[in-house]
């Protein structure tokens, strides 16, 4: 069922990626085949390839396309898409096949289909269907040239091919003849120099350019300083280096990079694993070639097969920094401030120059390799009713998950929060409709007190300022503070309380999906004065910069009030002082005030804000039970005990053990205590 499902969605992304291009304007769809084939394309020009900036492919490259101009030209659309979508299933299927041994039948099964939609999903092939690029048919090649071709020449005439479209795929000859595949290293230096020569007696000039002038196409390209540059020659160019000094310390650290690269892909590949050896090898091509556009950094997605960490906790941090690297934009994984441009800017080589040269993979003779150190799991208390569905897979961790990880998910968990919530936007007539629906209730119900309440709090200085500070200031500020005590104090019940507030979070965007709200401040003709932003123009409300990065229209419901009432309730349940409960209590009632004093909610969003943080715990005790947690062979007690035993009865405290979800037999737990007990045994990961 899990391969159906893996198989049904990567069906799915490769239609969804064929309507997205095939339903584009000619003019706007395969942009860089339309700059070579196009009527007035490079590749029609009678005289240089380099005489116009589009081109930036190698002579051998022109030479081949230029004769395929009228076929290709008639391929686009259907046939090209559909040959696109081939070339990507091809480097999945030989992924799934070239991952190193012993592989369970699982990983067999699931393998294939789950990196076609990841590369489906990766920005690589994305832009390669949008743009009409062939810049994956060299790693194609090159994965042929490893994993399918019969014979050591075959195998170097393929990559010598892909070297002739991408000078540095080169690279690879090193690593072929190190690995003791020499006979390919040399049919791939001899194809690369043959495909080479035969370029530079058919375009000379060309060739000239290419290689002389522009020094191996380092000069090419309209901004070579462009974000899109993702080498070290447009990094060091972006940092305002030029002239000899910018080459001087490309070349020298181009040649550390290849060098210790290089001699980490060896080792890889002497330790049985070839798959990852050759992702190795194309990061170092990444980061040093003079031009590397986003298109061609599938190398890097291709590393996620490197196993890193000893332990399981840390197992997932690899390869979810690496598919949210080469699948999110930069700007989803790191704030936009000063700080963090530098690695903004630049994270796909600084990613490729990780895994080159820094990141710990482990070897197969690591014993970690198969049998990682297992995560521990505690006994969960029973449940109070015997038909809540508990899920085997959602199993109670006490101990802290990696640090790096949570950050990292926060930080792009937020950011998706973000996109749909700006994208789950309607009609300004719609959501004030329903704010006039909302308001008629409350008049009904006889709660509509938005309006005396807003004009009370304008009238009284002090007041306005201190909810206006309190609204801008302690609606991220304090959940995140919550977290950070939870994760270092209590780090089982962190993921309980983490659990909850994203569930609340989903669930309050489908909400301002399937139901924009004006707020109060944003109803026109009711006399609400927004205390914040002090807006007079309702026809075009203008916020500055949040204007373009949040939807104004998400009033229900209300997170300011059900983020505030999540920190309540894990205050008040966990804080071991009573004036620490208190202050629990007093936030969501001050940011209840404060939401409505400042006409930013109705008092139906701030119910709405508390339905779904109450239906994220609910979700999350459906999933895993309840917050308390036992030790091994302890059984709930009766309810007459708990009664007898009166308030002060405590659940022991919770005790490690490696095995989740795992009842204790009561002849194990009357054995001496002193007596080692067996632990059940880890399945291969």
């Amino acid at each position: 069922m899990a391969r159906i499902a893996l198989w049904l969605v990567a069906a799915v992304l490769a239609i969804r990626q064929t309507t997205v291009v095939l339903r584009q304007p000619p003019g706007e769809r395969f942009i860089d085949l339309e700059t070579w084939l196009g009527e007035n394309g490079v590749l029609r020009v009678k005289g240089s390839l380099y005489e116009t900036d589009p081109f930036t492919g190698t002579p051998f490259a022109g030479l081949v396309l230029r004769p395929l101009t009228r076929s290709a030209e008639q391929a686009l659309g259907v046939g090209w898409t559909l040959g696109t979508l081939l070339l990507v299933a091809g480097i999945g299927v030989l992924i799934a096949r070239a991952l190193p041994g012993p592989v369970s039948r699982r990983t067999q099964l699931l393998a294939a289909p789950l990196a076609i939609s990841l590369l489906m999903l990766s920005l690589p092939v994305r832009n390669s269907f949008h743009l009409g690029q062939t810049s994956i048919i060299p790693v194609l090649l090159v994965l042929l040239g490893a994993f399918a071709a019969r014979g050591e020449r075959t195998s170097g005439v393929l990559i010598g091919v892909g070297a002739a479209l991408q000078p540095a795929v080169l690279l690879f000859a090193p690593l072929l003849w190190f690995t003791g595949r020499r006979r390919a290293a040399a049919s791939s230096v001899a194809t690369f120099a043959a495909c080479s020569a035969l370029a530079w007696a058919a375009l000379p000039r060309d060739s000239w350019a290419y290689w002389i002038d522009h020094v191996a196409g380092a000069g090419l390209g309209t901004h070579p300083d462009g974000v899109a540059n993702q080498s070290l020659h447009g990094m060091l160019l972006r940092f305002g280096l030029e002239g000899p000094l910018e080459i001087a310390l490309y070349l020298l650290l181009a040649a550390g990079i290849a060098w210790l690269g290089l001699r980490r892909a060896i080792r890889y590949a002497d330790d049985g694993q070839l798959l990852l050896a050759v992702a190795l090898t194309g990061c170092v091509a990444v980061a040093v070639s003079p031009t590397t556009w986003q298109h061609q950094a599938l190398w890097v997605l291709l590393a996620v097969v490197g196993r890193v960490g000893k332990r399981q906790r840390d197992r997932m941090l690899w390869p979810f920094l690496t598919v949210a690297v080469v699948t999110l934009p930069s700007k989803m994984l790191l704030p936009n401030m000063p700080v963090t441009l530098p690695v903004r800017e630049n994270a796909v080589l600084l990613m490729a120059v990780a895994a080159a040269c820094a990141v710990p993979f482990l070897s197969r003779t690591s014993p970690q390799f198969h049998r990682p150190i297992p995560t521990e799991y505690v006994t969960p208390a029973p449940s109070r009713w015997s038909r809540v569905p508990l899920l085997p897979f959602w199993r109670r961790v006490v101990s802290r998950p990696n640090l790096l990880l949570e950050l990292i998910a926060i930080r792009v968990g937020y950011s998706i929060y973000s996109q749909i919530r700006l994208a789950a936007t309607a009609g300004v007539e719609e959501a004030r409709a329903h704010g006039r629906q909302i308001n008629s209730i409350e008049q009904a119900i006889g709660i509509d007190i938005e309006h005396w309440f807003n004009q009370w709090v304008v009238g009284i200085g002090w007041l306005e300022e201190f909810f206006n500070f309190y609204y801008t200031s302690f609606h991220f500020p304090i959940p995140l503070i919550i977290l950070g005590l939870l994760y270092v104090r209590r780090p089982g019940d962190y993921r309980w309380a983490r659990a909850a507030l994203a569930f609340a979070t989903v669930l309050a965007l489908v909400g301002f999906w399937l139901y924009p709200l004006a707020p109060p401040r944003l109803m026109p003709g009711m006399g609400f004065v927004d205390t914040v932003h002090k807006t007079q123009d309702l026809a075009n409300p203008e916020f500055g910069a949040m204007t373009a990065v949040t939807n104004q229209y998400a009033a229900m419901p209300s997170l300011h009030f059900g983020w505030s009432l999540w920190c309540g309730v894990v205050i008040v349940m966990l804080a071991p002082k009573m004036w620490m409960k208190a202050l629990g209590l007093i936030h969501p009632l001050i940011t209840l005030a404060v939401i409505v004093g400042t006409a930013n909610h109705w008092i139906l969003d701030a119910l709405g804000g508390a339905v779904v943080v109450a239906a994220g715990f609910a979700l999350t005790y459906l999933l895993s039970g309840r917050r308390r947690l036992l030790p091994p062979g302890a059984e709930e007690p009766e309810k007459e005990d708990m009664e007898g035993t009166g308030k002060g009865a405590e659940v022991p405290v919770p005790v490690l053990v490696p095995a989740a979800r795992k009842s204790v037999s009561r002849e194990s737990a009357a054995k001496d205590p002193g007596e080692p007990q067996e632990e059940a045994p880890v399945p291969a990961q």
